[in-house]
């Protein structure tokens, strides 16, 4: 991105599951927050302690996806397997230098099974407000076909900005 760009909103978005058609029912998704594993350090050589994250290594992660009403999508959702989840979005972005408004392309994958769905309530004259959470195993996040994070809890991979963060210890665990 050049350095006279003013990132400013989702135009819009679309979510795609196992290949399918978009899933017209969600409102809004909420993307996993990325919280380190961490162990309190303390003892000898140290004034006090800290909290140290262990390289590659992330908390339960979980996708939301927040429904407007109950579909057969939503309910779909019950299976119990691991589901893979394509979400695609365009950011707008100003180009002061131009002072033309360019997009940038957003897309988000993520798979893993289904820890929670929640139909909602039924209200007249309202949405049900309904929610399914995702476990997330992987994830990988692109902006502008420009690969970001990579995270596979399974496979032991955590690339961030190019960075493979764990191919030594796949190296020591002769993976």
């Amino acid at each position: 991105m050049a350095v006279n760009t003013v990132p400013e909103r989702l135009i819009n978005f679309r979510v795609y599951v196992d290949g399918s058609n978009d899933l017209k029912g969600v409102a809004d998704i909420q993307l996993p927050s990325f919280e380190s594993m961490t162990e309190t350090v303390s003892g000898a050589g140290i004034a006090g302690e800290y909290e140290s994250p262990t390289i590659g290594h992330f908390q339960s992660m979980k996708l939301t996806l927040n429904w407007r009403t109950v579909t057969k999508d939503m309910i779909s959702l019950l299976r119990q397997k691991a589901q893979r989840f394509d979400c695609r979005g365009a950011f707008q972005v100003y180009d002061a230098a131009s002072g033309q408004y360019k997009t940038q392309a957003v897309r988000v994958v993520v798979q893993g099974p289904p820890t929670k769905v929640e139909p909602g309530k039924l209200e007249a004259n309202g949405s049900t407000d309904g929610v399914t959470e995702i476990e997330v195993l992987y994830l990988k996040l692109d902006i502008d076909g420009k690969n970001q994070v990579e995270i596979d809890k399974l496979n032991y991979i955590t690339v961030i900005d190019g960075v493979d963060y764990l191919a030594d210890v796949r190296q020591a665990l002769g993976l």
